[in-house]
């Protein structure tokens, strides 16, 4: 799918039962229950167990604030509201189920107009659906919780797996004194476990058209293995100042009984890591952060040579409360190294290796619960290979180069929380690898720009 982003697990999720009442976020939930409970319109599978506004979690759906990062990293499970329960069953089974229903969905509609049409298809593109998601989510069991997606794109004319996340997640006390949160999770999308609205999977743009001309390249870990893998890791956060996470990944992959030349496959399994300091103040959060990932791919089916790409990303975030509103900022940088000794021996590269570099750099301000304004920049850069980039109309490159940078802003209007109207535009300088005439068709770069207007519910 190609629209990964499309909604942060605490938004939909379906919780219930008090795992941690006896570390204190039983209370924190009770908190804000009691700081949010009238007034503001909420996702109904979230309302019914928590009594929580989209508000508690969400700056605006899909940026996390610190409390919404703390309910996905204990897993999904955090409430204020009585589960189910058995413990003492002559059987000795133990039941802490949730009484409330973990069902969702989400509809998306959008029109898509580009400067110049692209030749041979229909410009002001129109999709009802463009998006059409069901969730399955919430608390399974005390410790257990999970976040599901299942969508049906327009694009594409089909149904299919999207992001799913399975967490166990508790606590213990490290040095006699110091709180860690530890947990498992096992997903489909690296980075889709992560807390933070920096990292690919989560990273704005949150939603973007899915007809428009994209840039032909980007890191692998930027989106190439979403809903195709699976992946198991741990983490923990110590003392709320130190993050650290370590998964391995496996193909699984969609639509296929067994890898094709077509499709490809990991050889093994890929190691991805992450880590990141943050620290939360009463009007500020801030957090700087590393992640990565090392793959080794057959890009045949699942034997022969393989490629190897190595990302390595930094990435941070700012909060802060302005006025009755606040500002959020991200930035991330992946580079990769691309070793390519598969393509290269088929003659499918030009170059034996590769590097590739991006970079996104946005801010929001929601000065009001209803508004939000955001704007950003992006930048990929890499070796010019005329093989891996080579010229074709709209989607090729005159010069082989993977070069596209432009600014993307966007206006959100949210008239009850679970309800938005947006307006997105995308600015282009360069598109793989050029300004005019960059894919040897005599097409110019700003031809891509795309004014993209949309309405987001859920439900």
């Amino acid at each position: 799918m190609r629209l990964i982003r499309l909604l942060v697990p605490v938004l939909l999720v379906g919780i219930a039962g008090p795992a941690y009442a006896d570390d204190g976020l039983h209370e924190l939930a009770r908190a804000y229950v009691a700081a949010h409970a009238s007034g503001g319109s909420v996702v109904p599978s979230f309302a019914r167990q928590t009594g929580l506004a989209c508000s508690a979690c969400h700056y605006q759906f899909l940026a996390l604030t610190p409390f919404g990062r703390k309910f996905k990293l204990n897993g999904y499970t955090m409430t204020n509201q009585a589960s189910i329960t058995e413990k003492d069953s002559s059987s000795g089974g133990k039941l802490g189920l949730s009484p409330f229903s973990m069902l969702s969905a989400m509809v998306m509609t959008s029109l898509t107009h580009t400067k110049d049409g692209v030749p041979g298809t229909q410009n002001d593109v129109t999709e009802l659906p463009q998006q059409l998601s069901g969730f399955l989510a919430g608390r399974i069991a005390p410790n257990l919780g999970i976040f599901s997606q299942f969508t049906y794109s327009g694009a594409d004319g089909s149904f299919g797996i999207d992001n799913i996340d399975i967490r166990y997640a508790n606590k213990m006390m490290v040095g006699g004194s110091t709180e860690a949160d530890y947990g498992i999770t096992l997903n489909n999308n690296p980075t889709v476990q992560d807390l933070w609205n920096s990292t690919p999977a989560w990273g704005f743009p949150f939603i973007a058209p899915e007809v428009a001309p994209s840039p032909a390249a980007a890191p692998k870990i930027a989106g190439s293995f979403a809903q195709n893998v699976l992946g198991l890791g741990g983490y923990t956060l110590v003392g709320d100042l130190v993050y650290a996470e370590f998964s391995v990944y496996r193909s699984a992959l969609q639509g296929v009984g067994a890898p094709t030349p077509a499709s490809g496959a990991i050889n093994g399994v890929a190691p991805y890591w992450r880590i990141a300091l943050q620290k939360d103040f009463d009007n500020q959060s801030v957090m700087l952060g590393t992640y990565g990932m090392h793959t080794s791919l057959f890009p045949a089916a699942v034997s022969g040579p393989t490629d190897r790409y190595t990302d390595v990303g930094i990435d941070a975030q700012f909060e802060t409360k302005v006025g009755t509103g606040h500002l959020v900022a991200r930035g991330s940088w992946v580079h990769e190294q691309q070793t390519l000794d598969a393509t290269f021996a088929a003659g499918g590269s030009t170059n034996a290796s590769n590097t590739l570099k991006s970079a996104n750099l946005n801010a929001s301000y929601y000065p009001k619960q209803w508004l939000g304004v955001t704007a950003g920049y992006f930048d990929i850069t890499g070796s010019a290979d005329a093989k891996l980039y080579a010229p074709a109309p709209v989607s090729g490159s005159a010069n082989g180069e993977p070069k596209s940078n432009g600014f993307i802003g966007e206006l959100d209007l949210n008239p009850w929380e679970n309800a938005r109207v947006g307006l997105q535009y995308t600015a282009y300088s360069n598109f793989n690898g050029g300004g005019s005439n960059y894919d040897g068709s005599g097409r110019s770069a700003s031809g891509n720009n795309t004014l993209y207007a949309f309405v987001w519910l859920m439900f």
